[in-house]
């Protein structure tokens, strides 16, 4: 309360901005940041004068960015995503929504199984969205964490921005503890670019409305290039290591069939003529790793989050999901009525 006493005096008094929670080491900071915004997309300084002295500092945002669950071996981080609970939510939620995903399917080319699966990893099919308010969020990092602090700037600009288009009070959004939200977890910039009103009801909802939420996982896929149909991954079996070079080209796909036949690999599914992959290494508990081989719709995945351990364990969850789905179908053909 002292805090939000302090800054309500500095506006009626005209004194500078004391951002709640930040105090005077960021105030030049936010004032800039305001300055700009006024400037460059004509806000009013008073409204954002009003909004960050209601802004929070979340000393819990800094501590949860330092120690992300992507920093875990994959053999750790797997259990995490490749549950019974998951696989069967997601089954679930495909029966509920099958309408939508077959348009989205048909619309832009992105498989129901992979648009589930981002929503399972995601938020559990909506079960997390996040508690923390979006401002408190993107200024606390944007602030106050400098290994990414412009990045975080950045959104915070989008996210007034997207507050704004959709005429939504930017105290109201409820986000992540790295300011992304919704169902699907869209970082504000995302949500300008890529969110889309899949119903047409004027609104653009990855809250609770499920048409939007499933038609803008599709379009994000689209947009980034997904190809309908072409394979993600391939496992392979090795009784020697992939050599180091070869797997320190990185995400994007570049080795072409030759290079890889050349050291012994031939991915289950062959490489069409043109076409390109790469290869990743993963931790198993043994101690061992685990090779595969990823394609461009991989590469995609990694657009949505970079780490290849994110990648990996959505494509294994939408795999185990249309397996769940196929089987209990098959199940309800074979039981007599």
């Amino acid at each position: 309360m002292k805090h939000r006493y302090l800054a309500l005096l500095c506006l009626l008094f005209s004194s500078p901005l004391l951002a709640q929670g930040f105090g005077g080491e960021h105030e030049k900071d936010i004032a800039a940041f305001i300055e700009r915004m006024v400037s460059e997309h004509r806000f009013s300084q008073r409204e954002l004068k009003q909004l960050f002295s209601q802004v929070e500092h979340k000393a819990s945002i800094i501590e949860a960015i330092t120690r992300p669950a992507e920093a875990k071996p994959w053999y750790r981080y797997r259990p995490i995503f490749l549950t019974e609970q998951r696989i069967s939510g997601g089954v679930t939620f495909w029966q509920t929504h099958a309408p939508l995903l077959e348009r989205a399917e048909k619309e832009y080319g992105v498989p129901a199984h992979i648009i589930i699966a981002i929503i399972g990893v995601e938020t559990f099919y909506g079960r997390h969205k996040g508690n923390y308010r979006v401002v408190d969020a993107l200024s606390t990092l944007g602030f106050d964490y400098p290994p990414r602090g412009n990045f975080f700037l950045s959104e915070l600009e989008h996210f007034l921005l997207m507050a704004r288009e959709e005429r939504r009070d930017p105290v109201d959004f409820l986000g992540s503890y790295a300011g992304a939200m919704g169902m699907p977890q869209f970082i504000p910039s995302s949500f300008r670019a890529y969110a889309v009103d899949f119903d047409g009801d004027g609104k653009r909802d990855l809250w609770s409305n499920h048409a939007d939420i499933i038609g803008s996982v599709a379009n994000y896929f689209a947009r980034h290039h997904w190809r309908s149909g072409d394979p993600v991954a391939d496992r392979i079996t090795r009784k020697t290591a992939v050599p180091q070079p070869l797997l320190e080209k990185g995400l994007r796909p570049t080795l072409t069939q030759s290079e890889l036949k050349a050291v012994g690999i031939t991915p289950p599914t062959p490489l069409n003529k043109d076409e390109t992959a790469s290869l990743l290494a993963l931790d198993s508990a043994e101690g061992q790793q685990e090779y595969w081989v990823t394609r461009h719709n991989f590469y995609v995945i990694t657009r949505y989050n970079r780490s290849p351990l994110y990648a990996m364990a959505v494509y294994q969850l939408a795999e185990a999901i249309r397996t769940s789905r196929a089987a209990s179908r098959d199940l309800g053909a074979n039981t007599p009525g």
